[in-house]
């Protein structure tokens, strides 16, 4: 094996570098070394690369943390993977003892770190992991749907509390990967109407092509007469995939129906009427991370349950991760699943 690997290094102030690291090694009895086969962008690492930031990172790691890889190395306590298996990793690691593990919320965890935002993640060609945060998958699951893992875990846990019944009118604000997923997932789950909120026409098309009913723009269109149009009442479930849309969620969705707080936005506020929530008996939920909703994400992908390849609309080399990033931030791209071997 050579010496040194290529890696795309957050530098702190915006900056994503490559540069050529050397290829790391185990250190202890339950670490894994990982060939990365396939690596995605995701929005946290556009927010990352913000100046000023909107999600911190640690200065000097490798980003990347929705990545699938093939083991190459297991440490000597690792019985459960073998050289040679195909894993998606879990980038959350959590400590098992807080106060929050051991009331069955991991995602909560006091002590949480994150592969590939504060320690070193799949944007290389190799990768050093606990083999905890390792989850083996089928050797047929290709790589670059293996690695929608990730991802589809965090949205199976968002959707685990909106407790979707066949028929229910839904409604998604924001159609970037997030809300697709999401779209993907809840027409699969019997959604009614399923409604879709959208300002970018290129993300409009793949909310079509992935299920929606309809595709509203709220800057050309009135959300609130079109909800009122489809449902009579408002829709039984309003997702905001974005992170800044509760007052639009909050006059979508009927009386007794369910918000879904999933996308983050730290700089976001809001003015919010509580009265309305109460009289009209709204029940708000926030949804973060995955919270043991891995070993359904691999189900979904090993059964082919979604039709997720249309969604990954780039190709590209790691030496070409920086077009990547701009390809995001402008919102002409939705999966760009990134082959750090090549």
């Amino acid at each position: 094996m050579k010496k040194t690997m290529l890696a795309a290094v957050f530098e702190g102030d915006g900056r994503l570098e490559l540069q050529e690291r050397p290829i790391p090694s185990i250190k202890g009895d339950d670490e894994v070394l990982l060939a990365v086969e396939a690596a995605s962008i995701c929005g946290t690492d556009v927010h990352i690369l913000e100046v000023p930031p909107g999600h911190p990172a640690t200065p000097g790691i490798i980003l990347g943390h929705e990545y699938v890889g093939r083991v190459v190395q297991v440490g000597k306590a690792v019985s459960h993977l073998a050289e040679g298996d195909r894993v998606v990793i879990d980038p959350n690691l959590t400590c098992g003892l807080c106060r929050y593990c051991r009331l069955g919320l991991p995602n909560m965890c006091e002590t949480m770190t994150t592969l590939g935002i504060f320690i070193d993640g799949g944007f290389a060609e190799y990768n050093v992991t606990p083999a905890r945060a390792l989850f083996k998958v089928s050797p047929a699951l290709e790589p670059e749907l293996a690695v929608f893992a990730e991802p589809l875990s965090c949205v199976l846990n968002g959707v685990r509390k909106i407790g979707l019944e066949p028929g229910e009118n839904v409604l998604i604000l924001g159609a970037g990967p997030i809300g697709l997923y999401f779209t993907l997932i809840l027409k699969a789950s019997g959604a009614g109407r399923l409604l879709v909120s959208e300002i970018n026409d290129y993300r409009a098309h793949f909310a079509r092509q992935s299920g929606a009913d309809r595709v509203i723009n709220p800057q050309s269109e009135s959300l609130s007469e079109i909800v009122e149009e489809e449902t009579g009442v408002g829709v039984d479930v309003v997702i905001d995939a974005v992170g800044s849309l509760i007052t639009e969620a909050l006059s979508s969705v009927r009386r007794g129906g369910r918000v879904l707080l999933f996308g983050m936005n730290a700089r976001a506020r809001a003015e919010i009427a509580q009265n309305d929530i109460t009289r009209n008996e709204i029940r708000v939920m926030g949804s973060y991370i995955a919270n043991n909703t891995f070993p359904a994400a691999i189900r979904v992908l090993e059964r082919g349950l979604l039709n997720l390849r249309p969604l990954i609309t780039h190709r590209l080399a790691l030496a070409e991760i920086e077009e990547g990033i701009k390809l995001m931030r402008e919102a002409r791209a939705i999966e760009i699943v990134v082959r750090p071997q090549s």
